[in-house]
């Protein structure tokens, strides 16, 4: 346990962060959930749909820096590789 004050607050403030950052990453888990279930689905509408809350999602995170921005463009960029083929296997 900290001693100083200072050292108080910043272990209430990592707990209070850590808290927002463990939700952030659960929205990206299950925004990746819910397209891996809409690509089983093989609904094209729904699939497109799924990757425009994804993408945002994404966006969102890296904006709060729960992930790099880069990763965030990875992911969004297979995400569009993934309509692609789906869309294309129509």
């Amino acid at each position: 346990m900290p001693q100083l004050s200072a050292g108080k607050k910043a272990l209430r403030t990592n707990a209070r962060r850590r808290a927002i950052n463990d939700a952030w990453r659960k929205k990206v888990r299950e925004a990746k959930k819910a397209i891996r279930e809409a690509i089983a689905a093989k609904d094209a509408s729904l699939v497109a749909s799924e990757i425009a809350k994804a993408e945002s999602v994404f966006d969102r995170a890296a904006r709060r820096n729960v992930i790099h921005p880069n990763e965030a463009a990875r992911r969004k960029s297979g995400l569009r590789k993934i309509q692609k083929a789906t869309v294309a296997s129509k």
